[in-house]
């Protein structure tokens, strides 16, 4: 059987959409639970999934049997901030250590702040490298007051945007001899942060890859899951002393997972989301699967996805 497959790869996620005609094999080995995760190491990056992928678990192992996703939402769940129900204290200036700051705040959330060199010339932060389990973190951060003015570091009385540029490489090993080469990248922006701002926005795009090899009962097998979101426009109204949810915006979120196994055919699913605030509670998410669509409603804040 043969269809035809639209999709945002990582490669072309920051430029565009790329179409590509695939075969449709039959074969025991299970994909749907590669939407279920992150790959490893991309939860250091800044992006819409709410799913850790900490070196820990190791890298992405098909099961050995088939089996769906469903239309639950992948990658673990959109994150707190996409979902809402984080509230602003009231005066959300507070320094470090204080609560209600709202989400995409410094304060609030890991990644926006590091220690680093600035460079005046760039404008931007540039962290100190951080290496985990096999992995190397780059990351570097601009601040810029209302005024767009460049700054060295946040400053809670002016600081008004935050441009975070994240890239993750490496290779890790399970304990099972399987290894995986991750390459990922994120590059957000954030403003609003001002004191008196009335609203967040938040826009950005991630890419990430995870090639796998390892052995299985079903033999030695290569798997690559290619993983990618753009955000844009996204409203997050600030509202002293309660809790908000996005109201403006769309968020594209994609996957791809491939596995061939010695002597068999690759096998590959795709997977696109599409969620759109309109300023109600109930968000709208189009969910593809393998060329099969549905509608789905989401209550915001943290509601469950209802499809029809």
């Amino acid at each position: 059987m043969r269809s035809t497959l639209c999709l945002v790869t990582a490669a072309t996620l920051l430029a565009g959409v790329a179409c590509n005609e695939t075969n449709a094999p039959t074969q025991t080995v299970d994909l749907a639970n590669g939407f279920a995760t992150v790959p490893v190491g991309f939860d250091a990056t800044s992006n819409t999934f709410s799913g850790t992928s900490g070196v820990e678990s190791g890298p992405w192992q098909p099961r050995s049997h088939e089996g769906t996703f469903g239309f639950g939402l992948m990658g673990g769940g959109l994150g707190a901030g996409f979902l809402g129900g984080i509230g602003f204290g009231r005066g959300h200036g507070d320094g470090p250590g204080g609560f209600g700051h709202g989400p995409f705040h410094p304060f609030s959330e890991r990644g926006l702040t590091c220690t680093g060199t600035y460079s005046a010339a760039t404008g931007r932060l540039v962290c100190n490298a951080e290496s985990r389990d096999g992995l190397t973190i780059n990351r570097s951060i601009a601040y810029k007051s209302s005024a767009g003015t460049a700054q060295p570091a946040f400053d809670s009385a002016t600081t008004n945007t935050i441009n975070v540029q994240v890239s993750v490489t490496g290779t890790v090993t399970r304990r099972d001899s399987a290894t995986a080469k991750v390459t990922h990248a994120s590059d957000q922006t954030v403003s609003g942060l001002a004191p008196g701002s009335t609203q967040r926005t938040v826009n950005g795009t991630s890419k990430g890859e995870e090639d796998v090899s390892g052995t299985s009962d079903k033999g030695a097998f290569t798997a690559l899951r290619i993983v990618g979101d753009t955000t844009r426009g996204l409203i997050i109204p600030v509202a002293d002393g309660r809790p908000t949810f996005p109201t403006a915006g769309t968020v594209i979120r994609e996957m791809k997972v491939t596995v061939t196994v010695t002597g068999q055919a690759a096998t590959t699913h795709s997977r696109r989301e599409v969620v759109t605030y309109n300023g109600t509670d109930a968000a709208t998410i189009v969910i593809t699967q393998d060329g099969t669509t549905k509608t789905c409603t989401l209550a915001l804040p943290r509601g469950r996805p209802s499809c029809s």
